[in-house]
């Protein structure tokens, strides 16, 4: 049956594929980061410790690295999941209520040396019995033990079976190999099991070594194990058998209350009633989940609306067919078919048509996913690991979207087909014309279209709102120059340099950067400007002790950085070369930091710096504009700036013409000081800003492509119902002409009932737009979630291919031959 009408079948598999096919690639993503489990034995049972208390904890370090929701509401609910060493090793030696304990920190960057070129890696510190704890096994080799851990012994790494593959070419031999990391030597003692490719979603992690050995790396997070007030370690559990979840929680709160309030060093006061809960690691363990989270399940939503667009536009050709084929209905039934046989045949053939379309949108998610993996790769700030091959959850979502899929597109033409019955159907061929008048109620067909175009305004007003988003966001003025500046970062202390040697290598590379053809200014820093990095810093300001510590960002720059990066300079002076090694520190603070702190007074030779005598406490010695530090969106923060006396740094080349057609010459010279000293993170300040707005280009993206495809569907949809119309009123567009109906008349006729269509489903489609709108307002940023320039800019385009939907129908029906149209039946 299908075959008789090979186009229509195409038509409908293709647009059931493109419908299919999108959400399939979409719901694999999600699957990937908001649902998968995690690759370890018996995951429902792994828990992650969670503080939480109503104040900020007091004298106490915290690390985290995004492996939990750290948050901070009307600062009355403060929480994380970063725990200090002795706190792990008194609930691993109690070993009353968890079979396992464990613990974890990073991943952090390190050098890697000794097996090529040098390169940096992503290593992360874990516990000697933190594979053990997991159920993960050794694909080659060992794990580490638990006597790695103990301090003084020997440094050993175990590395990713991924990586292995990659750097190691999954070679035998590295095992066994040492290697260096941070100037350090480790040996290779083992491979992790293939299927464990994480623990906290989209971290990559391409080694791991004891937690005890950040001394020797040179981390300062990880320098004392004996810090109860240093966290830093993320803790996981195995409950004991016969232990349950809520005893568990009691035993170790006590333990915590015994540590952090009535401790030699109280973190807390009992009245901020601080506690830890027990959080299932599938769920307690976000990582890059809590940042993609909501933008994907807003995308899972305009996806699904596109199917419903698809599956409208399906049903109306359906539709269509079944009215040419209300005499076979008829037939069959005089042969006896019941009502339940017609239906059962019709959803049969719309069922076939559903699994073809599934099957082809097999196809278009994989080059979806592609797509979409290429664009996590070459657009996100953060080293990201999203494993989105298909699984049995995708596939058996795959199905049951074509089941329902078929189900919903199939039942109205097989209701309509049981009711061809009437013996008058085998007269003529199936092709009423009886006419209702100019403008004949709405059908079934005009209802599917008005709906498929209001889909199709919520989804073109959602993508106008966040198009209009990230325009205002990139007209942002960052408070600096961002065009052709060329960034990269070295870490010469993680190659073996000494803090003595550190500042001498940054000014002989800044001269010698300065020096290039086409370089006109060389600065660095501790961190790049809107690159997601943020260092903050309690401080005391002199004069103001009634006023306690305040918060401020602070960067660490070198010299000439506010004229490279072209930040204005209000007053006082910014630094000098001789700044970098004085031993009177100084510093320079913006505006905001005047206006917040000093508005009274005059900022220039105060003072500030932290609480302990040892702290250094910096002079002002100028005033800067404001600039943009971690991303647009945030108001202008006091921020101080203070000489970069060693440590990471980031350089910025300002160039005079294109800054990426230096960066073969950039890595050349570095190499040529030290070959060990690898470049990282070589980009443009433009790249950088993009990839700062990831979340905001990526629904923007598929928002924009989401709503040209529910646009097209809208209008196959309109063209085949007119189509259809000019097709059933054949003979009655005869009579008018015979009767001297002038063609422009009859354009305006078959036009009319197309626009009608159109306007209604843009009213109903704006009326929806607002619920669109509060959905997305997370996303929004200077724009209303009914913003007026969207919903016209949507309105604009239905109704303009609208009109071309509409034309070729309605010049269709100017030739109609009135002596062929009366002779028609």
């Amino acid at each position: 049956m299908l075959r008789k009408s090979p186009a229509l079948t195409s038509i409908v598999v293709l647009t059931l594929a493109l419908g299919i096919g999108a959400n399939t690639a979409i719901f694999s993503l999600v699957n990937a980061i908001m649902l998968r489990s995690i690759p370890v034995r018996d995951p429902g049972k792994l828990l992650v410790l969670r503080w939480s208390s109503h104040a900020p904890p007091h004298a106490v370090g915290i690390s985290g690295f995004g492996d939990c929701a750290r948050f901070e509401q009307n600062r009355s609910n403060y929480g994380g999941c970063s725990f200090s060493y002795p706190m792990f090793k008194d609930l691993r030696d109690q070993g009353r209520v968890f079979s396992d304990v464990a613990a974890f920190a990073g991943p952090a960057d390190l050098e890697l040396s000794g097996n090529g070129p040098a390169g940096m890696v992503r290593g992360g510190l874990v516990s000697g019995n933190y594979f053990q704890a997991l159920g993960v096994q050794a694909a080659l080799g060992r794990t580490l033990e638990a006597s790695d851990e103990r301090v003084g012994g020997a440094a050993v790494a175990v590395l990713d079976y991924g990586y292995w593959k990659t750097a190691f070419g999954g070679s035998s031999a590295a095992i066994g190999k040492i290697i260096r990391l941070n100037n350090q030597p480790f040996t290779i003692v083992g491979v992790a099991d293939e299927r464990f490719t994480r623990l906290t979603p989209g971290k990559v992690t391409n080694l791991w070594v004891p937690l005890t050995l950040g001394v020797p790396l040179g981390l300062s997070w990880a320098n004392d194990t004996s810090d109860a007030g240093s966290w830093w370690l993320t803790i996981i559990g195995r409950l004991e058998p016969g232990v349950s979840r809520e005893q568990a929680q009691a035993a170790v709160n006590l333990l915590y209350l015994n540590q952090t309030v009535r401790g030699a060093k109280p973190a807390w006061k009992a009245a901020d009633d601080p506690g830890v809960t027990l959080l299932r690691a599938q769920n307690g363990l976000v990582g890059f989940r809590q940042i993609y989270g909501d933008p994907l399940f807003v995308l899972m939503a305009a996806v699904g609306v596109v199917l419903l667009i698809a599956c409208a536009n399906v049903a109306g050709l359906m539709l269509a067919r079944g009215a040419a084929r209300e005499r076979e209905m008829a037939v069959r039934s005089a042969l006896g078919a019941g009502r339940g046989r017609v239906i059962r045949q019709l959803l049969t053939e719309s069922m076939l048509l559903s699994f073809s379309g599934a099957a082809l949108g097999t196809l278009v998610a994989y080059v979806g996913l592609r797509g979409l993996t290429a664009f996590f790769a070459a657009n996100t700030n953060q080293f990201l690991k999203v494993d989105l091959h298909p699984d049995m959850t995708v596939l058996l979502f795959t199905v049951a979207v074509a089941l329902l899929t078929g189900i919903g597109f199939g039942l109205a033409p097989a209701f309509r087909g049981v009711r061809a019955s009437s013996p008058a159907k085998f007269k003529g061929s199936g092709i009423t014309n009886a006419t209702h008048g100019n403008m004949r109620r709405l059908g079934l067909g005009s209802s599917l279209v008005i709906l498929q175009v209001a889909l199709c305004m919520v989804i073109l007003t959602g993508a106008g709102l966040l198009l209009r988003t990230l325009d205002k966001l990139r007209s942002i003025d960052p408070g600096f120059d961002t065009r052709n500046i060329l960034l990269f970062s070295i870490s010469p202390s993680q190659a073996g340099y000494k803090a003595s040697r550190v500042q001498e290598l940054y000014q002989n590379l800044q001269v010698r950067l300065k020096a290039l053809p086409g370089v006109t200014s060389v600065s660095y820093s501790s961190d790049a400007l809107l690159d997601g990095g943020l260092w903050t810093q309690d401080v005391r300001i002199q004069g103001q002790s009634e006023k306690g510590t305040v918060e401020t960002q602070m960067l660490a720059v070198g010299s000439d950085f506010f004229e490279t990066m072209r930040i204005p300079l209000a007053r006082g002076r910014t630094f000098r070369g001789a700044d970098l090694h004085s031993a009177e520190p100084v510093a320079v603070v913006n505006e905001a930091f005047v206006q917040r702190f000093l508005a009274s007074k005059d900022p220039i030779g105060l003072h500030f710096g932290g609480n302990q005598p040892k702290d250094p406490q910096p002079e002002i010695v100028g005033i800067v504009g404001n600039t943009k530090y971690e991303g647009l969106r945030n108001d202008d923060a006091p921020t101080a700036y203070v000489p970069l006396q060693e440590g990471k740094a980031t350089f910025a080349l300002r160039t005079a013409s294109t800054p990426t057609a230096l960066i073969p010459a950039v890595q050349n010279l570095v190499a040529s000081l030290d070959n060990n000293l690898p470049v990282m993170g070589i980009k443009t300040q433009t790249e950088t800003i993009d990839r700062l707005l990831f979340n905001e280009r990526l629904v923007t993206t598929l928002f924009a492509l989401f709503g040209g495809l529910g646009l097209v569907l809208a209008c196959i949809g309109l063209y085949g119902l007119l189509s259809y119309e000019v097709a059933r009123r054949t003979q009655e567009i005869g009579i008018r002409a015979a009767l001297g109906a002038p063609q422009r008349n009859l354009l305006l006729m078959i036009l009319r009932q197309g626009l009608v269509l159109v306007i209604i489903g843009s009213a109903l489609g704006a009326a929806g737009s607002t619920a669109a709108g509060r959905l997305l307002q997370s996303l929004l940023f200077g724009v209303h979630p009914m913003d007026p320039l969207a919903v016209a800019t949507a309105c604009f385009l239905l109704v303009m291919l609208g009109v071309f939907a509409c034309y070729l129908p309605a010049m269709r029906a100017t030739r109609v031959d009135p002596v062929v149209a009366l002779r028609h039946e």
